[in-house]
This record gives C-alpha cells, sequence and structure tokens, in this order.
C-alpha cells in the first residue's frame, strides 16, 4: 500500500505549532483553572471515586427499553480507550524522544488533567440524550444542547470520527503488527489481515457487546500488568530512588547539555501523557454519557480516576520498567523498546506477555475508538447506511496500521488530538458553570445524608431531554 501521497512532513510542522504554542497553554490552564474552582475534587474525594465506582448503578434512575449500561461499564470503555498503546509504544516514544524528564511531566498533567476530566464527564452526563436501548451523548452534544451551537457539535463530531474513529486507529493497529512482526517474523500486513476481521466482528454486534466486551477484558488486561510490574520493581528495589533521581533531574534539564532538552522532555510528556489518558481531548465524555446513573457528578469522579488508573498506575509501570533495564538509550522506539525492557528483566518469559498485553491493550482501544466514532457518526446522521459505511472505513484504518511506520502514524494522530482538545476544551470552558454548580448541589446532598440524585429543575433554562 503506498503512502506517499500523505503529506507527512506538512502535517508534523502543523501539529509541532499548534501544540508548541496552543494546546499546552490551554490544557495547562483550564486545569489549573478547573482544579481551583472544584476545590481540587481530584484530590479531595478519590475516596469517594473508589467508594463509588459500583455503587451509582445499585439504584438507577429509570432506565429506558430493557437494557442498560451501568456505571461501571460505561468507565471501562472509557479506560479500554485510555489504556491502550499509550501505555506501552507511547510512554517508551516519550521516553526515547524527551528523555526520562518526560516521564515527570505526564504525572503532573494527570494530577492537574483529572479534574478536566471530571469537568467534560459531568457535562456529557448533564446534556446527555435517550436513545433507542441506552444513552449517549459528548461534547458534541452538550455543544448544541447546552452551547446551543450546533455548528461547533458538527465541527467537533467530524473531528472525533477523524481522531478516535479513523487516525488513533492507525497508532493502535501499527503498534500491535510491529510488536508481532517482531516477535514472529510474521509480514505486518498479515498480522493487520487477521486484527482487521476481529475489529468487525466485534463493532459490528453495537453498543451492548462493546460494553460488555470491555467490562470483561479491562479489570484482567490492568491488573495483570500491574502486578507484573510490581514483581520488576520489587527486583530491583534497591535502583528506585536512583531512577527517581533521574526523572526529576532530567525533567528540569539538569542532566541536559542542550538547552532545549526541558522544553522537549515537556512536550513529549504532554503529547504522550494526552494520548494515554485522553483527559481534555473529547473522547471518555462519549463513554460518560451512556452510563445510566443517579446523579452526573458521579461520572465526573470515576472519569478522574480513571485518568489516575491510567497515567499514574499504568503508564507510570511501563516507564519504571523500560527506565530499570537502562535500555532507553540504545536506540529503539516504541513497543520495540518496551519488548526488550520486559525481555532484559525477565527473559523470554517478558517478550511472550509483552505480547498478550499489546494484544489486549491495543484491540480493547480499537473498539472503545470505533464506539467514539460511531457516536458522533449518530450525532450526524442516524443513517443505516452511514453507519456500515463507518464501520467499513474502521476496518480499512485498522489494515493501514501494518502498512506504515510508527512515525507516520504518530505524526497524523497528533495533529488531531491538538484540533480535538483545542475545540473541546473551548465549550467545556463555555459551559464550566454547569459543572461547578452540580459538584455544590452533590456536596450540599451528601453533608445532608443523602444518596445524590440529580434534579433537572436545577438548571429550568437548559435542555436536559435525557434527565426527563
Amino acid at each position: 500500500m503506498n503512502l506517499e501521497f500523505i503529506k507527512f512532513d506538512l502535517i508534523t510542522s502543523i501539529s509541532d505549532w499548534l501544540w508548541t504554542y496552543i494546546v499546552i497553554t490551554m490544557l495547562v490552564g483550564c486545569a489549573l483553572y478547573f482544579t481551583w474552582n472544584l476545590r481540587a475534587v481530584q484530590f479531595t474525594m478519590l475516596p469517594t471515586m473508589l467508594k463509588n465506582l459500583f455503587k451509582p448503578s445499585d439504584k438507577p434512575v429509570e432506565s429506558i427499553g430493557k437494557r442498560k449500561i451501568s456505571s461501571f461499564q460505561a468507565f471501562a470503555i472509557s479506560l479500554s480507550s485510555r489504556v491502550g498503546t499509550g501505555n506501552l509504544a507511547g510512554v517508551a516514544s516519550a521516553i526515547f524522544v524527551g528523555g526520562p524528564g518526560a516521564v515527570f511531566w505526564m504525572w503532573i498533567m494527570a494530577l492537574l488533567g483529572a479534574s478536566t476530566a471530571f469537568m467534560e464527564a459531568t457535562l456529557a452526563q448533564l446534556f446527555k440524550r435517550h436513545g433507542k436501548d441506552s444513552f449517549y451523548g459528548g461534547p458534541a452534544y452538550y455543544m448544541k444542547y447546552g452551547l446551543k451551537r450546533p455548528w461547533m457539535g458538527v465541527l467537533f463530531a467530524f473531528l472525533i470520527i477523524y481522531g478516535f474513529g479513523l487516525s488513533n486507529q492507525i497508532v493502535q493497529s501499527n503498534t500491535l503488527c510491529d510488536a508481532i512482526s517482531d516477535a514472529f517474523h510474521v509480514p505486518m500486513h498479515y498480522v493487520a489481515g487477521g486484527l482487521t476481521l476481529l475489529t468487525l466482528a466485534i463493532i459490528f454486534g453495537g453498543i451492548h457487546r462493546i460494553a460488555r466486551f470491555c467490562a470483561m477484558i479491562v479489570p484482567f488486561m490492568a491488573i495483570g500488568y500491574i502486578l507484573l510490574a510490581l514483581y520488576i520493581l520489587i527486583a530491583n528495589f534497591t535502583q528506585i530512588p536512583a531512577m527517581l533521581s533521574l526523572i526529576v533531574r532530567s525533567a528540569f534539564g539538569w542532566e541536559q547539555a542542550a538547552g532545549g532538552a526541558v522544553g522537549i522532555a515537556v512536550m513529549q510528556g504532554v503529547k504522550r501523557g494526552l494520548f494515554s489518558n485522553e483527559a481534555g481531548e473529547g473522547s471518555a465524555p462519549n463513554a460518560a454519557a451512556t452510563a445510566t446513573i443517579p446523579h452526573p457528578v458521579y461520572q465526573g469522579l470515576l472519569q478522574s480516576l480513571g485518568v489516575f488508573t491510567d497515567t499514574l498506575v499504568i503508564c507510570t509501570c511501563t516507564a519504571f520498567i523500560i527506565l530499570l533495564s537502562g535500555l532507553y538509550t540504545e536506540g529503539s522506539d516504541g513497543i520495540i523498546l518496551t519488548g526488550h525492557a520486559m525481555e532484559h528483566h525477565l527473559g523470554r518469559f517478558g517478550g511472550w506477555f509483552l505480547m498478550a498485553a499489546i494484544f489486549l491493550f491495543a484491540y480493547s482501544t480499537i473498539i472503545a475508538n470505533y464506539f467514539y466514532g460511531e457516536t458522533n457518526v449518530r450525532y450526524i446522521t442516524d443513517k443505516t447506511w452511514a453507519i456500515t459505511l463507518f464501520r467499513l472505513l474502521s476496518g480499512v484504518v485498522v489494515l493501514m496500521g501494518g502498512f506504515m511506520t510508527l512515525q507516520q502514524a504518530w505524526c497524523i494522530v497528533d495533529l488531531a488530538m491538538a484540533l480535538m482538545t483545542i475545540t473541546n476544551l473551548i465549550a467545556v470552558l463555555l459551559l464550566s458553570r454547569y459543572a461547578f454548580r452540580l459538584l455544590k448541589d452533590f456536596r450540599e446532598q451528601r453533608k445532608k445524608g443523602k444518596d445524590p440524585v440529580f434534579n433537572p429543575d436545577l438548571f429550568p433554562e437548559a435542555d436536559l431531554e435525557g434527565w426527563k
């Protein structure tokens, strides 16, 4: 498959300009603003997040149809998208390009960005709509029904279809195909063909099959990976202080001679952190909106927890595995670097385990990303032919992942992430008063000893069809 018609250099130049001058400024500025106005909800209500991971669906509001998406299933769908190749290949690329200091900036963005995740998920729940079998919603919907700007919703819908429904799939597919090809010496395009068939088998089953698949596979793959990382940490316990010191020194350029080293570390940490945890990007709210829960804040809290789970736990596992191996300077990038680090610690078993992990991580992310794309295709049109066409296109882009290099795939995704994030953050800022008021209502009800239940009369001026 000849891809020379794609102007990768031009795309990279545009993407780098957007990230350098606009996206990072908006991400950091919004995260600080939301953290302040929410009274650091991502820290102060962490126990509530853990306590209510399953509880909200115990007393659901009146459901539609005979089936519903539970709060945990919505959380699992969004975590499926977050926990993907960004946790394996993305972290490795960040360290390869930005050095160990990139890990520090990933942590900072996760700690602050969890407040942004709270905002967008809460707004998605507030402005969700009734569907045939479940609720649906996301940024396009709160732009249309919250901001009263349908044109902005259409713009975002096209951006997320391009970003998650299509371009993001290329990175997931490329990483998986590259890993399997390197391990088993199978041509990448053969692997891509098999992956495409597996993807089509799931996505033609609809949202409920996707929800069941994600709720089943995500906890299994995440816990297994964390346990393996803990074993490696224990085995290399004496090296941990030196590794942490290296991360901090590198984050501020104290280890580098070049003056631009700090900027590179920050850029890579923020870019790959956003790719992994998606806070502010506008993707996870599409899953958050589907949950049947008694108050929008429940999903806001769970999506904040998702950011912590993704970056502070799983991404950190990958970073520690790579840094403790000492192989990050060897010249390998992406999943190949992660694979070499795993084999360094665990021998052949490490390579086999990574194959299983990358398959589960990448495949579940492909499925969740497809769901985000379909939700926004339905925002534009409910025509059956459009949904079928999008499903077929999803198969095509998964197949394309077997014919690209890793840097070509990242090039396309970085531009998509930048455009989505800019559009979504503008909307979240303009609607922020709703989320602030919802959290205040939630806290007031809890102080009275109640299990919070949302009353749509709180916002008589808003179009809250999903709550009526």
